[in-house]
């Protein structure tokens, strides 16, 4: 069946699926070679992965007008989807929000699939995969400050 705009939909949701496989498999690797060590991820975390969005302002539509696109889509009610815990959100001035969702993988069309209906229009979106660098950051912080 050809929906038209679903092509791109199914595009960036497997690109998106694509970049958080190969993410966890090279920290799997880089964990096995012995690099940096890495906390392992709590029992109910395993399995999710990560993603940060960037809702990027439509610089020429006014706030109003932006909230009023987004209350038009019923964005509010719809984000974040089922299932999908938000872990961060943020105004990044300038730029819009950001926010950093933790899903199941097969939460991840879902969630593509809810901002393309009920975000577009207002905003602009980039999507990352993402991890937590923070115990790692911590761990290699220790690392460094013991005496030789």
């Amino acid at each position: 069946m050809n929906i038209p705009g679903s092509q791109k939909s199914y595009r960036l949701s497997g690109l998106l699926f694509a970049g958080a496989v190969l993410l966890c498999t090279q920290v799997r690797v880089a964990r096995a070679q012995g690099s940096a060590p890495a906390a392992a991820p709590a029992p109910q975390d395993a399995g999710k992965v990560m993603l940060t969005i960037f809702l990027r302002h439509d610089q020429s539509k006014t706030l109003d007008e932006i909230n009023a696109q987004l209350d038009k889509n019923g964005f509010r009610q719809a984000f974040p989807p089922e299932g999908v815990e938000v872990v961060s959100w943020y105004v990044m001035m300038g730029i819009g929000q950001v926010v950093t969702l933790r899903m199941p993988a097969e939460r991840l069309r879902a969630v593509n699939l809810m901002i393309e209906q009920k975000a577009w229009g207002a905003y602009r979106t980039d999507f990352y995969a993402t991890y937590d660098f923070r115990p790692v950051a911590e761990a290699e912080r220790k690392k460094g400050s013991k005496p030789k």
